[in-house]
């Protein structure tokens, strides 16, 4: 017998309900989990969250068609049998489930909220797979590194002059290795909200200038001129955490900036924002670069960032510790112009 309108409201509505209740109830054994393991990155806690909710889901069902009986089973069994095998294969790690999607078909809502369900678990579970490669990636080349010049300095014939240069080699790659563990954490701790905000107010620009002259030696060896004209600003903020910020877009620029090339830094504030640029007239970003730049781990240029010691999470720190004051970070770019970051905070009222 083909179900009412009514019928079919009332049980999608009944489903959507459980499917809520059934994610509610992993995302507290999750937290459950993380209070005895720790918290993991942000990307993980969903992860882990929903496969949790899909395996309360799946079992919740099982329970539900035994209980309800044979008649229930015979009347909505081939729907319900179809959502429950969906349901166990997202549980079990499988997101290429895709229900049938009919207009027609009474319970279609229901089909396509597990089809979109499978679609977006299976979005995150890339980013996942990708994020593992990439820190993969970044921890092995340096440690390549480390393992090959610590056993060419095993020769005791080495000349002293090479010597010396192995050894560079092996405490850049230490410092690279050392950076990008640090990063990794930072990031870490920032998504998963364990350190509070340590907002206090200070002078801005005062700052800004601190870390220009930090620098200096960097641009003074690529005989950089760097222009800096930064208006007197107070900000309420968390003034370790925004050093990250400068230090990171301001190497970016000196870094990317060629020799004898120009940087120019400008601060100022009105009644509503706070904006600082820092802008060069280095090599530039594609437009197709342009919309990746803050994701981890990219690189517009891989080969040159590497050479130079980058690790592709600067601009992601940079972009978290902004978004964390409440403000926001945006770019412009052309290929062999140069590039500008502007970022803007909101006035404290």
């Amino acid at each position: 017998m083909k179900p009412t309108v009514r019928q079919t409201a009332l049980f999608v509505l009944v489903m959507g309900f459980f499917l809520v209740l059934c994610f509610a109830a992993g995302y507290e054994l999750s937290r459950l989990l993380f209070h005895v393991t720790g918290h993991p990155p942000e990307i993980l806690e969903h992860i882990i969250s929903s496969l949790l909710g899909a395996a309360v889901f799946g079992e919740g069902n099982k329970l539900l068609a035994v209980l309800r009986g044979p008649k229930y089973n015979r009347d909505r069994g081939s729907i319900m049998e179809t959502t429950i095998q969906a349901m166990n294969r997202i549980a079990h790690g499988d997101f290429t489930v895709s229900l049938m999607d009919d207009k027609d078909d009474p319970y279609n809502e229901l089909a396509v909220t597990v089809n979109n369900m499978a679609k977006e678990l299976g979005s995150m579970e890339t980013l996942r797979q990708d994020f593992v490669s990439n820190v993969s990636h970044e921890i092995q080349s340096p440690l390549t590194s480390l393992s090959g010049y610590a056993a060419l300095l095993e020769d005791d014939m080495l000349p002293p002059e090479q010597r010396r240069h192995y050894v560079e080699i092996i405490k850049a790659e230490s410092k690279r290795l050392s950076k990008l563990s640090a990063n990794l954490l930072k990031l870490s701790t920032l998504e998963a909200g364990i350190a509070p905000l340590s907002a206090k107010d200070y002078r801005l620009d005062r700052q800004i200038q601190n870390t220009t002259i930090l620098l200096e030696p960097q641009w003074s060896e690529k005989k950089i001129s760097v222009e800096a004209d930064l208006n007197k600003v107070v900000i309420s903020a968390d003034e370790e955490l925004l050093s990250q910020v400068w230090i990171n877009l301001i190497h970016n620029a000196i870094k990317f900036t060629p020799e004898g090339g120009t940087i120019h830094i400008t601060l100022f504030s009105d009644r509503e924002k706070i904006s600082c640029k820092v802008a060069d007239s280095g090599i530039g970003i594609a437009p197709t670069d342009q919309i990746h730049v803050f994701e981890r781990f990219y690189k517009v240029d891989k080969s040159r960032d590497r050479s130079l010691g980058g690790n592709g999470l600067g601009l992601s720190l940079v972009k978290k510790i902004v978004e964390l004051h409440g403000g926001s970070v945006t770019l412009e770019s052309k290929l062999g112009k140069g590039t500008t970051f502007t970022v803007i905070f909101p006035q404290k009222t």
